[in-house]
């Protein structure tokens, strides 16, 4: 049996009177590739960010290689160097180069030298097809290579598990394919991840199993093919339908 990487035991999350997440359950292995997909508003980007407490869960339990990261005497943050994520907005420092922005984490969070913080930055930008704009600030570069810089800054931390929150969704259609094409190669890696996106294509070639979610619940899951290609229910129909 794989090694269990995330697992997810009844999570809720409310904000207020109003329940975001109701009876979360997922559990994912070593190795494997989950997509979440769903229309705006179904909970996903909110259940992403539970996982490495981004958001405080209402209820319910997370483990992440086997460690409750919802028990308060859990060291949060010795748990989230392993745990990468790409957010939507690439967040980078826009006084900082490509490299600096790489590095900045490895030397506050890792402690490492601004040695062994660049040689690693350069190595995790050439990774992502951009060695050649290592000394280029964020203003400088278009909104598919910042989101690269930000996929590379993410893997310089030697993470375990990736987690991508719509990470190709401000981009230009044309600029998507690049950030695609990385997310890829870190799948056939073997990378562990978990990935909420519209991108269909994505899916089919990359995820192990597809999830959609609607009201905070999972509706259906199954294998890409068994979600895309026979859908059982009528709401997952309709989506992929009207997103194909």
């Amino acid at each position: 049996m794989a090694e269990s990487m995330i697992r997810i035991e009844h999570l809720s999350k409310s904000f207020g009177k109003t329940e975001v997440l109701t009876d979360i359950n997922l559990e994912v292995k070593k190795g494997e590739v989950i997509v979440v997909l769903g229309p705006s508003g179904s909970g996903k980007s909110t259940m992403l960010r539970c996982i490495n407490l981004l958001e405080k869960p209402t209820g319910g339990h997370i483990y992440i290689e086997g460690e409750e990261i919802t028990d308060p005497k859990t060291d949060v943050n010795k748990l989230r160097e392993h745990v990468g994520m790409v957010f939507q907005q690439f967040n980078l420092f826009p006084h900082l180069d490509a490299k600096k922005n790489v590095m900045l984490a490895q030397r506050r969070v890792l402690k490492r030298s601004k040695e062994e913080a660049e040689e690693n930055a350069l190595r995790q930008l050439d990774r992502v097809g951009l060695l050649d704009r290592a000394d280029f600030l964020p203003a400088q570069l278009s909104g598919g290579q910042k989101q690269r810089v930000a996929i590379a800054r993410a893997l310089a931390m030697d993470p375990h598990i990736m987690l991508f929150d719509e990470a190709t969704s401000a981009l230009d259609p044309e600029l998507v394919r690049g950030v695609l094409d990385v997310m890829s190669e870190l799948a056939e890696g073997g990378m562990t991840m978990v990935v909420v996106t519209h991108e269909m294509g994505f899916a089919r070639e990359a995820a192990d199993r597809a999830f959609f979610m609607e009201g905070g619940v999972f509706v259906e899951e199954g294998t890409p093919s068994e979600l895309f290609d026979h859908p059982k229910s009528e709401r997952t129909k309709d989506f992929l339908g009207n997103i194909k």
